[in-house]
């Protein structure tokens, strides 16, 4: 599975188990790092069993060695420890006090795991998955001129503004004579002392981050100069990766920066993903081999037709399989929390199943032989997708010609 599925799978888990929250202590989760002998784990949750029968509620009792034995019996499907490690989370989920209605959700991380955990709580332990959706890699910008300097850092492929830092070195003089030769030392000097500044500066705002690699921009040769310079402390100076030729400073200045690297930010999915999306626009634009919208998306993945479609992490939509009393039956997209409407007759029909819009495309992709990028609201082009309705597909032939 590619990473930016298998991230957008565990980041809707981690948000619906987050949400969920116990009456008593007993929801149980059960990290298994990758190597670990699954057998042993086995073993251990039922001597927990056995301590659970010294809980003195006799529901919580019930519940927590119920969740422990749902766990077992799940990893009895296992014949070893998958790759990565195994994540398990079971417990009671009913809204009635009283009555139990135990469910179990587990993941094969798309990291490997490293700790053996076991815990009984209020609450499902996230902590090592969150861990895994951090982005991990980061980059620092830099943009600068003789009036400015900008500081940014990318994480993943969010863009933030660290620090301004604003010059008083004053443009070049006209005038000639001994009095331009002295401006131009006391010039020279206060451009020597605001560099000085920008490097001093780097390492400060730079330091706090675990940072791959440096790049630095700007309009005219002072970037040159900065760089050709000892302004940078070594251990900066060795990360930086380009130095770029830009129209502007500022956030602007920032944002041209990131735009002309991506070349050296080509692994990145921030490259890949502001490309994406571009290159949908540009075909808007011009009229030619485009779907979007979702059940024209949908349209174009069952004819073949689509090649990569692209989709929001945040579309609030589902798909439900109804039965109607029309007779009419089948499957629809929906907004989440909207109402369900048979397209037949307008009436209420009964919701016989339902499942999240990306676990619905991601099967019809696999089948059209497509592929399927989730696509962030991290950057603008994201942004603007999502604004859009949230999914599109750009297509290996115009479906209407």
């Amino acid at each position: 599975m590619k990473d930016s599925e298998s991230k957008y799978k565990l980041k809707k888990l981690v948000e619906e188990l987050k949400s969920v929250r116990g009456r008593h202590t007993e929801l149980v989760t059960v990290y298994i790092p990758k190597g670990y002998n699954i057998v042993d784990i086995i073993n251990q949750l039922k001597k927990e069993q056995g301590t659970a029968e010294n809980i003195k509620s006799k529901q919580t009792r019930k519940n927590v060695i119920s969740a422990l034995e749902k766990i077992i019996q799940h990893l009895k499907l296992y014949n070893k420890t998958p790759e990565n490690g195994l994540a398990v989370f079971a417990g009671n989920v009913s809204e009635r006090e009283g009555q139990t209605n135990i469910k179990i959700w587990a993941i094969e991380p798309p990291e490997p795991v490293h700790v053996k955990y076991y815990w009984c709580d209020q609450r499902f332990e996230t902590e090592p998955l969150e861990e895994m959706l951090k982005e991990k890699e980061m980059y620092g910008l830099l943009v600068l001129d003789k009036n400015e300097a900008n500081f940014g850092i990318l994480k993943g492929k969010r863009l933030e503004v660290l620090k301004n830092l604003d010059s008083i070195v004053p443009g070049k003089t006209r005038a000639g004579g001994q009095s331009a030769q002295r401006f131009e030392r006391v010039r020279e000097g206060m451009l020597q002392s605001f560099l000085k500044e920008v490097g001093e500066t780097a390492k400060e705002v730079f330091q706090e981050y675990d940072i791959k690699g440096i790049i630095i921009g700007g309009p005219g040769p002072i970037k040159e100069e900065f760089v050709a310079g000892d302004y940078l402390p070594t251990d900066l100076k060795k990360k930086m990766i380009a130095v770029k030729d830009i129209g502007y400073t500022g956030e602007y200045g920032l944002e041209e920066l990131l735009q002309r690297s991506e070349d050296v930010l080509q692994e990145e999915e921030v490259g890949k993903e502001k490309k994406l999306v571009q290159e949908f626009l540009n075909r808007l634009q011009k009229g030619e081999r485009v779907a979007y919208g979702i059940n024209e998306v949908k349209r174009a993945v069952d004819i073949g037709a689509a090649e990569i479609i692209l989709i929001s992490e945040d579309l609030e939509w589902k798909e439900v399989e109804v039965l109607c009393s029309c007779g009419w039956s089948g499957k629809m997209f929906v907004k989440k929390g909207g109402e369900v409407k048979c397209p037949k007759c307008d009436g209420e029909p009964q919701v016989v199943g339902e499942r999240d819009v990306f676990e619905a495309f991601e099967e019809y992709v696999k089948n059209s032989g497509g592929t399927l990028e989730v696509i962030s609201r991290d950057t603008k082009e994201g942004e603007q997708l999502y604004l859009m309705g949230g999914i599109a597909a750009l297509l290996r032939y115009d479906m209407d010609k």
